[in-house]
């Protein structure tokens, strides 16, 4: 029964943890590149590097906070009920 209970706790921890990612990769972006927006894959003006750049740091960034994010909520529910959500 407690493991149906972390379900809606990790959809919830996941939402925010992309939330939390994207202004993250935002922020990181706007540091490296000194632009606002990061380039998309159908910008015609764009290198293919730049391009391929921005979606591998977006991909790193939003891997590493999903798997932080995943790991604590199920460290905390661990400590809290005994048992790991698997």
């Amino acid at each position: 029964m407690a493991k149906i209970a972390y379900k809606p706790m990790g959809a919830l921890a996941s939402v925010l943890g992309g939330v939390l990612a994207g202004r993250l990769f935002k922020s990181v972006w706007r540091h490296l590149a000194h632009e606002e927006d990061a380039p998309t894959a159908t910008e015609p003006n764009r290198a293919w590097r730049e391009v391929l750049v921005a979606a591998a740091l977006q991909g790193a960034i939003f891997g590493f906070v999903k798997a932080a994010i995943d790991r604590a909520g199920a460290k905390s529910f661990e400590r809290a009920t005994g048992t790991w959500p698997s």
